[in-house]
């Protein structure tokens, strides 16, 4: 999967240094991924919440942050929408952000 944008990942992770590890695994992970659809996120990240068909949040240092993405299945894209705290999440609407 191609990954848009790295930076708000690295911009975070500069701030809360807990979930460097982490995000990074991840990003490696989903960068060798091959997903079709939600189904395929699933099976690799029980945990992860589907949104709707194309929006995906993940549980990121055991629910203390939460991270959002939206992925476009036929051309293998995952973009970064939103990665913060629990509460900052529960300000948000995953399916529009």
């Amino acid at each position: 999967m191609r990954i848009i944008t790295r930076r708000l990942l690295r911009e975070f992770w500069k701030e809360h240094r807990e979930a460097e590890g982490e995000l990074k695994a991840w990003y490696h992970e989903v960068k060798i991924a091959e997903w079709d659809k939600s189904a395929d996120v699933k099976a690799r990240y029980p945990k992860a919440s589907i949104v709707t068909s194309e929006r995906v949040v993940f549980d990121i240092c055991n629910n203390k942050y939460r991270l959002v993405v939206a992925i476009n299945y036929k051309f293998h894209v995952v973009y970064t929408r939103f990665i913060g705290s629990h509460a900052e999440y529960d300000r948000i609407d995953a399916k529009e952000i």
